[in-house]
């Protein structure tokens, strides 16, 4: 694939990324870079238009981002050109979202939320994807771990990539048992891409187009917590499964990656480790809608079984939803209880005119099964025989009523 950049994709890089530590103007956000799509879109313009000075005022309008800042950023062409050349002497490519080689699952597992560029090294062909996520604790025990290696290998016989943040701890375990049993590693990074990359075991792994490194930040940038949660989302989006192998309940990235995808709605069904000696985090997930790991899985089948479980899952979930909406639906629908009338000798305490029957069935929610209310005519006959009342009581009372008027 080419290294050459298109208009498109320098108009995004210019946009959304750091080319210096002196930038004036901070790069637009997710949010604001979805915005000013949103009126590119619109407008049946691309991002290669905005180098176009005429068009800027326009989108500033349009977007609701400040002009100045606009020009600021896309007139960095020159600075553009130097970091890119840089780029290309280490080794990193860069795409954007307008790239074909962009991957599809993040446009459609994270839409809105997918970064507009991509700073990669290694074969850009594995952005497809696919296989086993295995996120963990930077502090794992001898018992984690070993099941981390195990997990990495049935994945490499099964040439399913491993997928992980290559931190300390479950990623780089897995990452690298997955190399060394000879299977296919993509690592999602939120620091520096560019000093990893250049790392012994790395440089022949990629030589070998067996391990892709990733990243949507700089390829110099630094860790920070900010990068590390924001990459989460983007390691289980790139896979076909994700497995938390341990995490803290309520602390670190592992957490917060995990319940981000079950609570989000991020479309891959998420594995967890259980046993005697896991954490509380580990259980907690469960409580959360993540699948339990099964104690014995047979590495011939090992797909079809990770398939199957899903799918059980899955029918298991859409089960409890049904039955919880049937319960919602009974509990909103019941109808309420009609009073029972008051017997004719005893006094009420508040007298309702029987010419004037007061009309409840506003009062009672409509229903399957609501019984039918009584509709009442002007005629005494009529009304007594409803209200099982005397006729002389009732005719009683209108010639009371016709003499005080």
């Amino acid at each position: 694939m080419s290294d050459f950049l298109t208009e498109d994709t320098k108009a995004i890089i210019l946009l959304c990324s750091v080319l210096g530590k002196d930038q004036p103007e901070k790069s637009l956000s997710l949010s604001e870079y979805a915005s000013l799509v949103s009126w590119l879109v619109g407008k049946e313009m691309c991002p290669g238009d905005l180098l176009q000075k005429e068009n800027i005022s326009e989108a500033a309008l349009g977007s609701g981002i400040d002009k100045d800042r606009l020009e600021s950023l896309l007139g960095r062409g020159v600075l553009l050109g130097f970091a890119v050349e840089e780029w290309h002497r280490n080794g990193i490519w860069i795409i954007s979202q307008s790239d074909t080689d962009y991957p599809e699952r993040y446009k459609r597992c994270l839409k809105d939320k997918a970064p507009p560029v991509l700073f990669g090294a290694g074969d850009r062909s594995l952005l497809k994807g696919g296989g086993l996520c295995i996120v963990g604790s930077r502090n794992v025990d001898q018992e984690g771990e070993a099941f981390t290696r195990q997990v990495a290998g049935l994945c490499a016989y099964n040439q399913m990539p491993v997928v992980s943040g290559g931190a300390r701890g479950v990623d780089q375990i897995s990452m690298m048992s997955a190399l060394e049993a000879g299977g296919v590693t993509i690592g999602v990074l939120a620091d520096n891409l560019l000093v990893k990359s250049v790392e012994r075991g790395a440089r022949h792994a990629i030589a070998e187009g067996r391990l892709l490194l990733v990243s949507p930040y700089h390829p110099t940038a630094g860790f920070s917590v900010g990068t590390a949660m924001g990459r989460n989302k983007l390691i289980y989006a790139m896979a076909d499964y994700g497995l938390v192998v341990s995490a803290e309940h309520k602390k670190g990235g592992t957490w917060a990656g995990a319940e981000e995808v079950l609570k989000r709605g991020i479309p891959v069904p998420v594995f967890v480790r259980v046993g005697k000696n896991t954490s509380l985090g580990n259980n907690k997930l469960l409580e959360l809608g993540a699948i339990p790991w099964p104690d014995a899985i047979d590495r011939n089948s090992f797909k079809q079984h990770l398939f199957e479980l899903t799918t059980q899952a899955r029918e298991k979930q859409n089960e409890i939803k049904e039955n919880l909406s049937l319960f919602d639906f009974q509990s909103t629908h019941e109808p309420k209880r009609i009073e029972e009338q008051q017997p004719v000798n005893e006094p009420s305490s508040t007298e309702v005119p029987v010419d004037k029957p007061e009309n409840t069935a506003r009062e009672c929610p409509s229903s399957i099964s609501q019984p039918d209310l009584p509709i009442f005519s002007n005629q005494p006959d009529n009304i007594a025989q409803t209200l099982a009342v005397k006729k002389k009581r009732i005719k009683t009372r209108k010639t009371k009523d016709s003499t005080k008027s």
